[in-house]
């Protein structure tokens, strides 16, 4: 099975300390056969960075999700109280590192319980990862 995974970076080399959906961009890779690869470098174009909204603000989960329409999970450090509302549309990824390229091993390595979970459905439950 081939999967998009999406990670939350504002720079590019690392994921956010922040909540997944405060990123500035989201490192895509394609994962399939064993191998990954980066795919797009997309803009969080939705990213308002406004301070007044408050976490868990159900505009806010949408936003993140019409840009990652196409993916089927999303990995950072960090979910706020929106995660059972991003759930919804893709399995969410709690990663205890702090590299994207970590991050990557991490998921390959944990790959057949990753596609178990995302073919739940709506029934499907974040999980959380360690190195």
């Amino acid at each position: 099975m081939e999967l998009l995974i999406a990670f939350s970076t504002d720079e590019g080399k690392n994921l956010i300390d922040d909540h997944a959906g405060m990123a500035k961009y989201f490192y895509i890779y394609r994962f399939c056969e064993g191998k990954q690869e980066l795919v797009e470098i997309r803009e969080n174009v939705k990213f308002k960075g406004d301070e007044s909204e408050k976490h868990g603000d159900p505009q806010k989960a949408r936003a993140t999700s019409s840009v990652l329409s196409d993916i089927h999970v999303l990995a950072n450090k960090k979910f706020g109280p929106n995660l059972p509302r991003l759930s919804k549309n893709l399995l969410c990824v709690v990663v205890r590192t702090h590299t994207i390229s970590s991050a990557v091993e991490v998921l390959h390595d944990n790959i057949d319980m990753i596609v178990e979970e995302y073919n739940k459905g709506q029934d499907r439950r974040h999980l959380v990862l360690k190195p």
